[in-house]
């Protein structure tokens, strides 16, 4: 999930949680207990799912003859996030493996097309389709009410926000910003996360405390070294993220989902590829295939029961 602050819309940013460069190649190693010794430490018996899940995908002809006229291969956007379920890359360091990645590929698999990977930054990608650099993103891209007026979304999982922070803080889970006032809270620079605390920072002082500190990182290693260090109070990002790095490091904990959103794949307004997509995933979900990407990332939370085309923004 993606855009510069100052634009303000609340789309989720999928942004990496532990992102040393070793993490690039291997996933964080689990301890006895499920989690590792320090923070970005890395277990060599704890690689990166490269379970195969998408090369036996073949073509549905019905979905295929949705596709415009022509259409014999696209090129997508995606945004690489450092370790899993985000899109980083395998041990040859040239690779791009993650949820995005696997399916994007298997709905390329379904429509009979070939499919051009292409590397970009969150920023970058979503005002790029509108001037055709690229024909679609892939990127963990929250749909809103307020990028629906400008993006057209076809869903394929559900994602959202949510907090982590240190085993021994006294949180044990965030309905209410009010109850972050007085603290410091990390999250990644130029996401929405970053825009949703900033705008709602008043809620603070209207109640008569000390506004929570927004702190913004640019590494997302370096969100998680703030909170073990003690620098951050909490960290604010996505569900799917959030799980997957306490599920990886020592002392830090889950503490709740604060807002559910689809996710689907962005494309110019008004595009027409998003029926073919549409139906791709949907068979996807009906052969089986949609499951066994989600069990090898982890994220079988997140399944969806269809795709849709640009639906209203959840609001929970």
């Amino acid at each position: 999930m993606h855009t510069p602050l100052h634009a303000r819309n609340r789309l989720i940013t999928p942004f990496a949680l532990i992102t040393a460069a070793t993490l690039l190649l291997t996933a964080c190693g689990s301890g006895a207990d499920g989690t590792t010794d320090a923070v970005g430490a890395a277990d060599k018996s704890d690689k990166v799912p490269t379970t195969d899940v998408v090369s036996a995908v073949g073509k549905d002809e019905k979905s295929a003859r949705l596709l415009p006229s022509g259409v014999k291969g696209l090129t997508v956007a995606i945004s690489v996030g450092g370790t899993p379920p985000g899109t980083t890359y395998l041990a040859d360091g040239k690779t791009l493996t993650g949820q995005d990645v696997d399916f994007a590929n298997a709905v390329a698999k379904v429509l009979g097309i070939s499919l051009k990977t292409e590397q970009a930054g969150f920023e970058a990608i979503l005002p790029a389709l509108d001037s055709g650099k690229y024909d679609f993103g892939a990127s963990n891209f929250g749909v809103t009410d307020e990028r629906r007026t400008t993006i057209d979304f076809v869903t394929y999982i559900n994602d959202g926000q949510g907090f982590a922070t240190r085993k021994d803080s006294k949180l044990s889970k965030v309905t209410d910003l009010r109850q972050l006032c007085g603290l410091n809270v990390a999250t990644g620079a130029g996401t929405t996360f970053e825009a949703t605390l900033e705008e709602n920072k008043k809620v603070c002082t209207d109640a008569g405390k000390k506004a929570y500190a927004v702190q913004t990182y640019g590494e997302q290693g370096a969100i998680w070294s703030s909170l073990q260090q003690g620098r951050s109070d909490v960290v604010m990002s996505t569900i799917n993220g959030l799980r997957y790095a306490v599920a990886h490091q020592q002392g830090v904990k889950f503490l709740n989902e604060y807002h559910r959103l689809d996710v689907g794949f962005a494309f110019k307004k008004n595009t027409k590829l998003a029926p073919a997509f549409q139906s791709a995933v949907n068979k996807l979900i009906a052969d089986g295939t949609y499951t066994k990407i989600l069990k090898k990332w982890g994220t079988t939370g997140s399944a969806i029961e269809k795709s849709r085309i640009s639906p209203p923004e959840l609001k929970s």
